[in-house]
């Protein structure tokens, strides 16, 4: 029997489901599900980011504008890229700029790859008026520091014979002298905040390079040349400015953008999904709510350290609103997610009839996992 429909609705507030289905798209599968199986009960869709890819999406979808925006991609092709403007904010996701999707023909750059364009969409939400950027950090195709994101914004990074750096990481190694030009004055009155869920320094085995490097296709001999460029950068940055962040939780964040943006942008950090619900106003939302559904890909132990189910789970918790989890797959054992807040989990595996569904039938299988939990979890 269907659920009977009572007082108060329900957030269907999930993250992309990656590979398969983008933020959007699962909250429009399980909120189908909910209204399958509790007719008449308001169903509300709110797709959510931690910060990385998907950030922008959910902006739009919570009614932010789509500007798009040509830019330069990592190895400087011009790429389609788009920021989202709100009165006043603007979010900027460095993966439409930077991330690994933009490498042409999906071939990794280590030592060449750069954060120019991001620098771009930055000046574009400038030019556009922003009082307060948000920066969403993640899916990084470079390790140059956030040294092309500046050059961007007018600085200039200059070798011994007075000479432009090259964009790349490797290019750092030849830096003698920055010009920070008007990058102070293009930024007056601007608050740029960066959404971050790493704490990783900029710098040594759990910075940048060691630790993000491999992922961007840097073998060993790359991973010396960028560790090198990022200390002279680390270094020259201190002479400049007389601070030095090279060891703040997150500098090495986006192959050390995070860096650049604590050092040169004068940006603050907060966890990245507590920005997005404050961005997207989950809990204006999630007021007399009944139920709220978020997931994800895979519900696994990293959920738990600031993800986007974990953070959505902990707001509701405050609100006094039960949390229920759609998974792709669902590694986190029943007392462990039970402990992280949620009264019920579904995953897509438990669903599907043969190996691999869980992807190709992703979007069909998230709406009976929607209804699953509406009949469990509204009922009486």
């Amino acid at each position: 029997m269907p659920a009977t429909p009572a007082q108060g609705h329900v957030v269907v507030a999930p993250d992309k489901f990656k590979g398969s289905l983008e933020g959007a798209e699962v909250a429009a599968r399980i909120a189908a599900g909910v209204r399958r199986a509790a007719p008449g009960t308001e169903v509300r869709e709110l797709p959510v980011a931690d910060g990385g890819e998907g950030t922008l999406a959910a902006a739009l979808a919570a009614g932010f504008e789509r500007v798009a925006v040509k830019v330069a991609g990592p190895t400087g092709l011009p790429v389609d890229a788009a920021i989202a403007v709100r009165g006043d904010t603007a979010v900027v996701e460095l993966a439409q700029a930077s991330g690994l999707a933009r490498l042409p023909g999906g071939r990794t750059a280590p030592l060449a790859a750069g954060s120019y364009g991001v620098g771009q969409l930055i000046a574009r939400a400038v030019s556009l008026g922003a009082e307060r950027i948000v920066l969403g950090l993640g899916g990084s195709a470079c390790t140059d520091g956030g040294a092309g994101m500046v050059q961007a914004l007018g600085v200039g990074l200059y070798d011994a014979d007075g000479a432009e750096l090259s964009p790349g990481g490797a290019a750092l190694r030849r830096l003698a002298r920055i010009d920070l030009g008007p990058l102070a004055d293009r930024l007056s009155g601007v608050d740029v905040v960066v959404a971050c869920d790493v704490d990783n320094p900029l710098l040594g085995p759990r910075g940048a390079t060691a630790v993000y490097g491999p992922q961007k296709g840097a073998d060993g001999d790359d991973l010396v040349v960028l560790e090198e460029g990022l200390t002279v950068w680390a270094d020259a940055v201190r002479t400049v400015t007389g601070r030095d962040v090279r060891d703040a939780p997150g500098a090495g964040a986006a192959g050390g953008v995070g860096f650049a943006a604590l050092a040169l942008l004068g940006a603050t950090m907060r966890p990245g999904i507590e920005l997005l619900l404050d961005l997207l106003g989950f809990d204006e939302a999630v007021r007399g709510a009944r139920l709220v559904v978020t997931g994800e890909g895979c519900l696994d132990a990293q959920t738990l350290h600031g993800k986007a189910p974990a953070g959505v789970a902990a707001a509701a918790t405050r609100a006094g609103v039960r949390v229920a989890a759609v998974a792709g797959r669902l590694e986190l054992s029943e007392p462990e997610w039970r402990a992280a807040g949620f009264a019920a989990a579904v995953a897509l595996t438990d669903l599907a009839e043969q190996p691999g569904e869980s992807m190709t039938r992703a979007g069909e299988l998230a709406e009976t996992a929607g209804e699953r939990l509406a009949a469990e979890l509204l009922g009486g």
